[in-house]
């Protein structure tokens, strides 16, 4: 039994006493205090100096109200009420008794019922407000985030206005925000200054190589890209709150310290990070070991340290790692002005690695040349082969998930979490509706259907855009792939993709198993 517990036991058997001069003015300024730590104004030297103020009156409070009522008729033995067991009096007695005889030097009393109520509360109210107190949130937020942040919940949320609003701190403001949203940071006793320092820190990583494209703003948009995954599908009632933290956690990491350069360029040029991997998918095991490094190294920025051995184990990896592999791939699925600048950008990487290679006398990677990489139709073949048919095996994964929730009822205990965690502290941004609140979410076929219907028409949609400008200037704006999973295919500069390697391409991604779509990042 907790003290929450007790406090709702003994709140209905007797009253709390009307609090002196000195309680009343304490109580005041507590709440001034919360105010104060609302507005990020208060410190931890004044947070400090007025808890140690209302233990101290509460502390004599409690020896007047004890001496006040040693000799009043009130033992526990003539105590009868339903609401407080006898287990629940029995431990009052055998835990409270001994201290308090020794105290009043009085060891012929027996227990006082009243006595023990009144430190009970007291000490549940300092802890509940301390416990307040550690939890609020220390991140100011600029009115310009707030008003960004307001469409967190949208599928083109534009990433790129919050990194301007926050000053260059996307990653930090959208983990926090999420982590907050849902809950995240009370139910896994992260402690909020370890929330920020981690965040803080992954910043720093991300900015390391000054990359144009694998960078903080990167990860913040696929950090949002998942948390709209989660939440407008509805797999949200099908995850635990485990493994919500887990693909937020992975999305905001999932390019720490990202080089700039491709796995094969750190091949070709025989890199330290090459080496250590053994060749092998040298950037994304550098990418986890790094973070974790980063974690174990840094008492104050694990937001791991309250897990248990049993949360390390997750259940549904490849749903997950499917989830991730879409949000990272994802802005071709959105709308052309932040496609168009996230391609802009992955190009002035890949042309700046081409520039260390020309200096090396390697030979240029594909879409890394400044003066021969123009194919706009190697955009089209990466949204055909790549984007699309990943879009359709997440589509067909997330309603053989959801149909099932939705015939036999979301699980029980899931409602209030996830209505908590959908909403805003304005209770405004919630995406999925219910018939009892606006803000609250329920589990309906309208999320990923209308879902699958957004992504088909911004791909529909940037995809007539490349064929409208490969068709009138070649030369004019040929970007490359925002990825390179479409190398194999097309071969640049300039190369003519013949009928049968299209037919051969889309052959190959459509026989792609339904979740475990596996994932050949090369930059």
């Amino acid at each position: 039994m907790n003290l929450s517990n007790l406090e709702d036991i003994l709140a209905d058997e007797l009253p709390i006493p009307e609090a002196p001069d000195a309680m009343e003015r304490t109580a005041i300024r507590l709440r001034c205090l919360v105010k104060q730590l609302e507005r990020g104004e208060a410190s931890l030297v004044d947070l400090k100096k007025n808890l140690e103020n209302a233990a101290s009156v509460l502390e004599t409070l409690y020896f007047q109200e004890t001496r006040r009522l040693s000799d009043q008729d009130d033992e526990l033995s003539e105590i009868h009420s339903e609401t407080v067991p006898s287990e629940v009096r029995d431990w009052l007695a055998s835990t409270f008794t001994r201290q308090r005889r020794q105290m009043m030097r009085r060891f012929d009393d027996k227990p006082r019922f009243r006595s023990i109520v009144y430190a009970l509360q007291a000490g549940i109210f300092v802890e509940r407000m301390y416990r307040r107190a550690s939890n609020m949130p220390d991140l100011s937020y600029p009115p310009d985030v707030i008003a960004v942040l307001k469409d967190v919940d949208t599928w083109s949320f534009d990433v790129f206005a919050l990194n301007h609003a926050s000053e260059d701190h996307a990653l930090k403001f959208i983990f926090y925000e999420l982590l907050t949203r849902y809950d995240l940071i009370n139910r896994f006793k992260v402690p909020v200054s370890a929330v920020l320092s981690f965040a803080e820190s992954l910043e720093v990583g991300y900015s390391k190589n000054k990359n144009p494209y694998h960078n903080l703003t990167h990860a913040a948009d696929v950090t949002q890209t998942i948390h709209y995954l989660v939440l407008k599908t509805g797999v949200v009632h099908w995850l635990t709150e485990l493994e919500i933290f887990s693909i937020l956690f992975a999305a905001a990491i999932h390019d720490y310290e990202h080089t700039g350069t491709t796995n094969n360029f750190h091949i070709q040029t025989r890199s330290d990070t090459a080496m250590l991997y053994n060749d092998r998918a040298v950037l994304e095991n550098h990418h986890v070991s790094a973070a974790y490094r980063l974690l174990q190294d840094n008492d104050d920025k694990n937001i791991l340290v309250n897990f248990s051995k049993d949360d390390w184990r997750i259940d549904k990896p490849k749903a997950l790692s499917l989830l991730l592999h879409t949000a990272d791939i994802s802005h071709p699925a959105k709308c052309w002005d932040l496609h168009h600048r996230w391609t802009t950008s992955l190009l002035e990487e890949f042309f700046i690695q081409g520039d260390k290679e020309a200096e090396l006398g390697l030979p240029f990677s594909p879409l890394c040349d400044r003066n021969s990489t123009m194919v706009a139709q190697s955009q089209i073949g990466f949204i055909d082969f790549i984007v699309e048919p990943t879009f359709s095996v997440l589509s067909d994964m997330i309603e053989m998930i959801v149909t099932p929730l939705i015939e036999d009822g979301a699980p029980a205990g899931l409602a209030d979490i996830r209505r908590s965690s959908m909403a805003g502290g304005d209770g405004k941004y919630c995406g999925v509706k219910t018939v009892d609140s606006e803000s609250s979410c329920c589990l309906t076929t309208v999320g990923f259907r209308r879902f699958k219907v957004t992504w088909n028409l911004e791909i529909h949609r940037n995809r007539e855009a490349w064929k409208t400008r490969a068709d009138t200037d070649p030369q004019a704006d040929c970007l490359p792939t925002p990825h390179t999973y479409c190398i194999r295919y097309y071969r640049l500069p300039r190369s003519k993709v013949t009928k049968t390697q299209l037919i051969d391409a889309r052959a190959k991604a459509r026989r792609l198993h339904n979740i475990s779509l596996r994932y050949r990042k090369s930059s």
